[in-house]
């Protein structure tokens, strides 16, 4: 038998590299094993995510979703016809005062025939509310919101102004001398060829209609006659 040499029991003795490479000591193993467990969890996860994602896709249908959107729109719209329908809603007017003006013949024939057969209108201005007591023989008109009335008297004095120069003014067959208030923007205008004279006072840019229809009422109720100025 040959004796081995003290190289060959070297290499005899010596752990083979690859077996040693290959062996993995227990920490390795523990922790590829967390590695593989790491990589289930977020396996799981993802699929716990696309489950939540079907859940609400099929919890939230598309007409769920519409209404959800059109309810704050319709609540919109609701609020802005209201506040629409309260703008367009006619306003309260509160009575109109009217202070006193001589008036001698209110309580007379003519103006008990006149104040019967007014209108409630005159173009956009509608009958107003006199505070009481009220100055007799009186009328009054204003716009639905309000603001500055076309006030009628019956039964007054002739006016200081009114003599025989002063113009006169044809409206359907009734004679009319015009007295203006530059300060408080209105024209009154005096009926003169009746029995009365009789004052319709309107504010600027209220239109002619209401000079009109009052003639149309004084011409179908109370008789003409020539007017009587004053000296100059």
């Amino acid at each position: 038998m040959a004796d081995s040499t003290p190289e060959d029991r070297d290499e005899a003795n010596t752990p083979d590299d690859t077996a040693t490479a290959d062996a993995k000591s227990p920490g390795d193993a523990a922790t590829d094993a967390n590695t593989a467990r790491d990589a289930d969890a977020i396996k799981d996860a993802d699929a716990d995510t696309a489950d939540s994602d079907d859940d609400f896709e099929s919890h939230h249908s598309p007409a769920l979703i519409a209404t959800a959107i059109a309810l704050p729109v319709v609540l919109i719209v609701g609020v802005l016809v209201a506040a629409f329908i309260a703008l367009r809603a006619p306003v309260e007017r509160e009575p109109l005062a009217l202070g006193p003006v001589p008036a001698p013949a209110a309580d007379g024939p003519a103006c008990q025939a006149l104040l019967p057969a007014l209108p409630a209108e005159l173009g956009d201005y509608t009958k107003a509310t006199l505070v009481e007591p009220a100055p007799p023989a009186t009328r009054a008109w204003q716009l639905p919101e309000g603001g500055d009335p076309i006030t009628l008297r019956c039964g007054l004095d002739r006016p200081l102004e009114f003599n025989r120069a002063s113009p006169l003014t044809v409206i359907d067959g009734v004679k009319w001398f015009q007295i203006r208030d530059e300060v408080g923007k209105t024209g009154t205008w005096f009926a003169v060829d009746r029995e009365t004279y009789i004052a319709l006072t309107v504010p600027d840019g209220s239109g002619t209609s209401a000079v009109q229809t009052v003639s149309d009422t004084i011409n179908a109720n109370l008789p003409a006659r020539e007017p009587t100025p004053g000296e100059l």
